[in-house]
């Protein structure tokens, strides 16, 4: 089995950056996904992909795949990219874009 480990993703749907700070540890699928031809849901017979560890640190989670003997891949995150914006730029006179109101 391969795990993943990496830092999740702020959501996109909320402003703050909760458990972002964390690692998880994720196992990739090792059987693929198939549809029930009565129902058309899709199933797997692989449950290890229900499973997600989450660990304070890179090491925990990287001692933790090396205890159990299993093969890892660490994901690097990207750098976040900071735009700093004031409300005043909403109207200045020589911005780029049409005004909308």
């Amino acid at each position: 089995m391969t795990a993943l480990i990496f830092q999740p993703a702020k959501n996109a749907m909320q402003s703050g950056r909760a458990r972002t700070k964390d690692w998880v540890l994720k196992f990739e699928p090792s059987a693929p996904r198939c549809v029930d031809p009565l129902m058309g849901w899709t199933g797997t017979t692989d449950m290890s992909g229900q499973v997600t560890l989450t660990f304070k640190t890179r090491e925990e989670a990287e001692r933790f795949a090396k205890a159990h003997e299993l093969e890892y891949e660490i994901v690097a995150t990207a750098p976040r990219k900071r735009l700093s914006k004031s409300y005043a730029d909403n109207f200045r006179a020589d911005k780029k874009q049409t005004w909308t109101h």
